[in-house]
């Protein structure tokens, strides 16, 4: 668990953590310099938890993904599972994902499901699966072993439901904080999941085994998705070309977080089995630099446009058919 000024919240967790049907063996908590209550809630729970509580407190402030690397690190058990310092788990969270990971050698991680809910635990109706598009067609390429590519092109997994194998440590430590992924920063979970995924299975349960608080202080929340809505109106045709073509591209960004992937493979590689993993990530690569390397001459774009469309890889990697317009008609960085 990584602790920051949580304290209003931070009791229901602890509690909730207490009450697993499956006790954890340990509980590490990180604190980033909380200035609040939060340490002294922390140390009257160790007093009286049945396991041990490990209190670490940061000497600087270190940001939300370096203080779950630097938890990451210093956990001792064979299965790992991660805590927002806000939500509440369900009493049988530890217990099935256990069972999950002791009935299934080959899965690496599993992660599930979880209920959204307010302030005030009180239920908004919806789970997080919906907010981020987990579908019923994602769940069956996962199913189908696709979990890295599907996870390659969004991430599906939050950290708070998260558990993954300990022997993994070494492939996803230490955590960058300098790559984005279609315009958003990549943290722990996106970074932990897409890795793991590289080397072996992932799992989920289906059922909501946490309660998802939101609230006005939290990092990351999932009412923003909800309450965004559409509020462009509908374009179609060459007005839709013309819009897509000034929406902004994040080659640049895409191509250092796929590069910083494919190096953390190759450097684990002798440790883990990752070659297909590696295969499309160097696909991927190849074909992001095509599409930021076209001629400014509109004739001299038709071959590498033509090279990558036979390839497939504008319909595996990017929008297809419209991409590849797009590319041949406007030169957009």
């Amino acid at each position: 668990m990584c602790t920051y000024n949580g304290a209003q919240y931070l009791r229901e967790q602890l509690e909730s953590i207490a009450a697993q049907a499956r006790a954890p063996d340990e509980l590490v908590v990180c604190d980033d310099r909380s200035t609040d209550e939060t340490v002294k809630e922390v140390e009257e729970f160790a007093a009286r938890a049945a396991f041990p509580v490990r209190l670490y407190i940061n000497e600087q402030t270190l940001g939300s993904t370096k203080n779950f690397e630097r938890a990451i690190g210093l956990c001792g058990g064979e299965i790992i599972a991660l805590s927002d310092q806000d939500d509440v788990w369900e009493v049988e969270k530890l217990k099935q994902i256990e069972a999950e990971f002791l009935t299934r050698p080959d899965v690496g991680l599993v992660f599930t499901d979880g209920e959204v809910v307010d302030q005030d635990l009180r239920p908004l109706g919806w789970r997080i699966w919906q907010t981020i598009q987990f579908n019923e067609k994602k769940q069956k390429l996962f199913r189908e072993g696709k979990c890295f590519s599907t996870l390659l092109d969004r991430t599906v997994v939050t950290g708070a439901t998260m558990a993954f194998r300990a022997c993994f440590k070494e492939l996803v430590l230490p955590i960058p904080t300098d790559v984005m992924h279609d315009g958003w920063e990549v943290i722990h979970d996106g970074w932990i999941a897409l890795l793991i995924a590289a080397v072996a299975e992932l799992a989920f349960i289906p059922e909501p085994l946490i309660k998802y608080r939101q609230h006005a202080r939290q990092q990351l929340g999932v009412l923003s998705v909800l309450t965004a809505g559409d509020e462009q109106p509908s374009i179609t045709g060459i007005a839709a070309l013309h819009a897509a073509a000034q929406r902004r591209n994040f080659f640049g960004t895409e191509i250092h977080y796929f590069k910083s992937l494919y190096e953390r493979l190759l450097l684990k590689g002798g440790t883990f089995s990752c070659g297909q993993a590696l295969t499309e990530l160097k696909a991927r690569i190849s074909h992001l630099e095509a599409r930021t390397g076209m001629p400014e001459r509109r004739l001299n774009r038709i071959p590498p446009v033509l090279k990558e469309l036979l390839t497939l890889r504008y319909h595996l990697y990017s929008k297809g058919i419209s991409s590849a317009i797009k590319d041949l008609w406007f030169q957009v960085r």
